[in-house]
């Protein structure tokens, strides 16, 4: 039981009401008064609230594993069986990760009535979260005192890779509107390199696929169809070193390394390639091998669901001993990454040409928004002239480091955290349209 602040500001004004009975007489005896109709309204208002054991009720519903880095949506659901109208401030007990202070709800609810509350959380790290329960604070249009009810029971939700997001890429691909999410078109040079079929001619087919014989046989055009190259084994690679500990809008790097390697393997094996995940930091840590069956993308997703970063540096020597032991097939290799600088690249540079050698090697590093918007700004002081001009070298040397890569055979991506998941699914798709692979 608690006592409200209506409670309180009567009880002020009958202390200022027996103040003044020590100046008018008459007063003291009005405060009296006011003192014995307190006392009865109180009792009333606990009958009220007190005369039914269970007569609010509410519940939580939500997903038992939320996904990292989207909204996820929470629904509490309240219902009044008191008689009367009540008032109830609602209070979900979320996880202490999120820091909010904002979860609550006052609802006025007439006698039977339900109300469902919708609100909606960002995590911004892996791993298990633990709710509490809903604490519900129940007044009457007496409003003297609160009742506290202690509904639903404590859950625990796993957070995983940004799965929402995957589901997404899945229904824009049924719906083949990828373009909506910034996934290019990519011409094709050439021919596929699979023979897939013959079919009529109709507008806008490519000349050089005309089969003759066939066409001589129909007497009409046809023209031969052909398919990309399937099982193809496509590895995203993972940095989990100190390197990937950089945050941007609250989420590391690794995370959104992670997403993207999630929604990557779903496209590839969409195409009927085969996706496999690896990650590595001091040491060579997990290996899922390529793999295009039904069960694969839920295999990566829990290899995925745990990852942290280390504060080590990246043993890449390690990275190119284990790929030789277990890859022995040419692949795609991508790997998540960062480098500060031209020298952080340069120490890894030879194992990438190693590694360059017997498959094809995507390198994708993170570009620095912040610094770049930075260095975009007019300067207004010397000291703004000098900061700028770092932050420019830094940019260069990002730049740079592309280049460097290229020059070794080591392909390339210089992206935003934003725009990752996009730009490395654009690149894969010019990668097989260029038959690299």
């Amino acid at each position: 039981m608690f006592l409200s602040r209506r409670f309180y500001s009567i009880c002020i004004i009958i202390i200022v009401f027996l103040l003044l009975g020590y100046i008018y007489p008459v007063m003291f005896l009005v405060g009296k008064v006011c003192v014995f109709t307190l006392i009865a309204v109180l009792i009333f208002d606990g009958w009220l609230l007190w005369k039914d054991r269970e007569a609010i009720d509410a519940k939580r519903k939500c997903s038992l594993r939320f996904s990292n880095g989207d909204e996820n949506l929470v629904r509490v659901s309240v219902e009044n069986r008191y008689m009367y109208p009540v008032h109830i401030d609602v209070i979900d007990e979320i996880p202490d990760i999120f820091q909010r202070r904002d979860i609550l709800f006052p609802v006025d609810l007439s006698s039977g009535a339900y109300k469902e509350i919708l609100y909606k959380l960002r995590p911004t790290k892996r791993g298990e979260y633990a709710f509490g329960q809903i604490r519900l604070f129940v007044s009457t249009k007496v409003g003297l005192l609160i009742r506290r009810y202690t509904c639903g029971e404590p859950i625990t939700v796993k957070v995983y890779p940004s799965y929402l997001m995957l589901h997404q890429y899945e229904l824009m691909a049924i719906s083949n509107n990828l373009t909506e999410l910034g996934i290019k078109r990519i011409r094709r040079i050439g021919h596929h390199t699979e023979f897939e079929h013959i079919k009529e001619y109709v507008k806008g087919d490519d000349y050089r696929t005309i089969n003759w014989k066939a066409s001589a046989r129909r007497h009409q055009l046809m023209v031969n169809t052909y398919q990309d190259e399937r099982s193809q084994q496509v590895y995203s690679i993972i940095d989990k070193g100190r390197i990937m500990q950089y945050a941007f809008k609250g989420m590391t790097l690794l995370d959104y390394s992670i997403n993207a390697a999630l929604v990557l393997s779903f496209v590839a094996i969409h195409r009927e390639d085969k996706a496999g995940i690896i990650t590595f930091a001091e040491d060579f840590e997990t290996f899922v091998p390529a793999s295009k069956q039904a069960g694969q993308m839920q295999v990566i997703l829990e290899s995925l669901y745990r990852q942290q970063t280390t504060f080590g540096e990246s043993d890449y020597s390690s990275l190119y001993v284990h790929l030789n032991k277990y890859i022995n097939k040419r692949s795609l290799l991508l790997i998540y990454t960062n480098f500060d600088n031209i020298i952080g690249m340069e120490r890894q540079l030879n194992y990438m040409q190693q590694l360059a050698r017997q498959h094809v090697v995507l390198a994708i590093f993170f570009e620095n928004e912040e610094l770049k918007n930075f260095a975009a700004r007019k300067p207004q002081t010397t000291e703004d002239y000098f900061q700028q001009v770092i932050a420019e070298k830094f940019i260069y040397e990002k730049q740079y480091v592309t280049t460097v890569l290229r020059q070794h055979g080591v392909y390339s991506l210089l992206t935003t955290p934003d725009n990752l998941s996009v730009d490395v699914i654009n690149k894969y798709l010019e990668m097989k349209a260029k038959h690299l692979l």
